[in-house]
């Protein structure tokens, strides 16, 4: 036993070193106590630091990525201007707008200060003066329009007739003819023609939105490839459903994830504050216009959701009739991908604005005083999303419903469009006319309004039917068929086949793009109704009073946009044509090209026929050219042997 409890000393059990072990971990306590102070200290010292020189600190930093950035951008542009003008464009209008945000609030009051004597000047003479401002856009107005009816044509008078008639026609069926305020009319109509002047007209402004226009081709491209990798490389041959339908989706989160980073509404304020600063609207229909360039007539009113039920109903009818004369810009794409010219949709995007602004306040003037502040309508909500990446996921299945819809939509019209002209046609058929149909129906009654616009009496029946289509079913079907036209003038077969014209001239075919835009069809009369009244029930009334007028405001919107497109559009037909055939033709026959069919097209539209041997070629083209492109062409309308030899 001793020799046991002798053992047991001179050997310690397990439990003898817990002693030491705690006085270790209490060391490693108090040196780590000591060392979270430290830290703890100087992470106070940092913090006052930052918190001190905050300001200073934002700026230096902001400061190196701007250098940083502007250096990249030099380096790109001088290594190849070309291609960097894309990013060039981006980094000088993101430092312009950003400097304006800075400096107009900072210093508003002194450039009010600065502008107040001419204010002052302008109030005390405007009796006169307006007088004198009147007449002189009156007098520039004619003047243009005699030299430049003198150097393309009479077709522009046609258009700019057109323009005028549709406004006296607003204005004998006016909701209050007599309290028309003539100032948002006149400013949005010289608005959109000042936009379409500088689009269409000059170079650069050309240049700009057909490069701008491309720019957004290639960008919805990408959709490619999430197309490719869920239906496979064969995805487009079913061009529509697996091409066409996913740029929706695409769309949809590219404009979700812009809404989460703010720039969708700080854009939309700045179009907003303009209306409302040049046509004179109230601020909540300026805001809701400019929404509705980006989003559809359904989503626009949520922007201001709080202030519908105070709206007056000449607002009501306002907000509408912007919705009715615009596209969205999540289906803007589905409209490239069909054919239709991008640069004719950014246009007509543009100018659709002031235009529908203009339209609305000459069919139904306000009489009431509107309730709604600027500050108030200038409030936008953020986006819910807590990052860029469920920004784009939301927007993505937002989408969903949308492609759903247009895919229901165009099965159920396509199929009630083949219904009715099968019913019309049996029923012609008892009058041995069975040639009745939904397209003859709707050729002979929008005929006359295809063209007051300036199009082609020839081509009048093909728009009026392109507008029937809109107008009774909706703009996707329409845009559709103007697709398919398209493409037959490019393929450049006969104009007429068994004396039924194929395809129109490019000049129809663009005042028929700014014709078929916006969303003004019966179908979406209900939708727009059952919206505004689900987000303000207690105007269920009013909304139902204004809805139709508004819808009728809306197309003839378009009408008008139509209407300036025919009075600015300057094609290649109108001024080269004569150059073109003639190096066409030097060396026999040429082939189909785009340009040569285009010209021959205006040429034998504009020749005069009294009989064989009677026959003087438009344009004071030479009978060799005309023959050629008789030859060219074989168009059923003229028999070329009628064509006298040139000497």
């Amino acid at each position: 036993m001793q020799e046991k409890g002798v053992q047991s000393d001179d050997h310690p059990g397990p439990n003898s070193s817990e002693p030491d072990q705690t006085n270790k971990n209490d060391a490693y306590a108090d040196r780590r106590g000591v060392v979270l102070k430290y830290l703890e200290r100087k992470h106070g010292r940092v913090r006052d630091f930052y918190q001190k020189h905050k300001t200073t600190l934002q700026y230096i930093f902001w400061g190196i990525l701007l250098a940083g950035w502007l250096a990249m951008v030099i380096s790109a542009c001088v290594l190849n201007f070309h291609r960097a003008l894309l990013l060039f464009v981006i980094t000088v209008a993101a430092i312009f707008f950003v400097v304006w945000d800075h400096f107009i609030p900072k210093y508003e009051h002194q450039i009010d200060g600065l502008l107040s004597p001419g204010r002052e000047f302008l109030d005390s003479h405007w009796f006169w003066l307006k007088w004198v401002i009147w007449s002189s856009l009156i007098l520039g107005v004619g003047f243009w329009l005699i030299f430049d009816t003198a150097k393309l044509g009479q077709r522009q008078l046609v258009s700019f007739g057109g323009l005028i008639v549709y406004i006296i026609l607003l204005f004998l069926f006016s909701k209050h003819p007599t309290k028309v305020c003539w100032r948002p009319v006149f400013w949005g109509i010289g608005l959109q023609f000042l936009l379409g002047l500088l689009i269409l007209r000059t170079g650069p402004g050309r240049w700009a939105f057909q490069w701008l226009g491309n720019k957004i081709e290639t960008f919805l491209e990408y959709t490619d490839a999430g197309a490719s990798f869920v239906f496979g490389e064969n995805y487009t041959d079913h061009f529509f459903a697996f091409k066409v339908l996913p740029m929706v989706v695409f769309f949809g989160a590219v404009m979700s994830v812009l809404y989460y980073l703010g720039l969708m509404q700080w854009i939309i304020r700045k179009v907003g504050w303009l209306m409302l600063v040049t046509v004179g609207s109230s601020p909540i229909e300026s805001v809701v216009a400019a929404c509705n360039v980006f989003f559809g007539y359904t989503e626009s009113p949520l922007q201001v959701r709080p202030y519908l039920p105070h709206l007056t109903r000449s607002e009501f009818h306002a907000i509408m009739t912007t919705g009715f004369a615009t596209i969205a810009a999540n289906v803007f794409g589905t409209y490239v991908s069909l054919g239709i010219s991008p640069a004719h949709l950014l246009t007509a995007s543009v100018m659709s604005v002031p235009a529908s602004l203009a339209v609305a306040k000459l069919f139904w003037p306000e009489t009431e005083t509107p309730k709604i502040s600027l500050k108030n309508a200038m409030k936008m909500g953020m986006s819910d999303s807590r990052n860029i990446l469920e920004a784009a996921s939301q927007g993505a299945s937002a989408s969903i419903s949308l492609v759903a819809n247009i895919t229901v939509i165009l099965i159920a019209f396509l199929a009630l469009s083949s219904f009715a002209n099968a019913a019309l046609s049996w029923f012609g058929s008892m009058f041995d006319y069975p040639q009745l149909s939904f397209e003859m129906i709707c050729s002979y009654i929008f005929m006359p309004f295809s063209f007051m616009m300036g199009v082609d009496w020839q081509d009048s029946f093909m728009v009026g039917k392109l507008i029937g289509y809109k107008t009774f079913f909706n703009e996707l079907v329409a845009y559709g068929r103007l697709s398919k036209l398209v493409n037959l003038r490019k393929e450049a077969g006969p104009k007429f086949v068994n004396g039924v014209q194929q395809y129109m001239s490019i000049r129809s075919e663009t005042i028929a793009t700014y014709a078929l835009y916006g969303f003004g069809n019966i179908s979406s009369l209900g939708i727009v109704i059952g919206t505004f009244t689900s987000i303000a029930p207690t105007r269920k009334r009013d909304i139902a009073a204004v809805a139709v007028r508004a819808l009728i405001a809306g197309i003839i919107s378009s009408f008008m946009i139509a209407c300036i497109a025919g009075i600015l559009s300057s094609t290649p037909v109108d001024i080269n044509c004569h150059h073109i055939l003639e190096n066409a033709f030097a060396s026999g026959l040429p082939q189909n090209t785009t340009d040569v069919v285009s010209c021959c097209q205006s040429l034998l539209s504009s020749t005069v026929v009294t009989g064989p041997g009677g026959v003087i070629p438009g344009g004071n083209h030479s009978l060799s050219s005309l023959k050629n492109c008789c030859e060219l062409l074989k168009p059923s309308t003229l028999n070329c042997t009628w064509i006298p030899d040139a000497f």
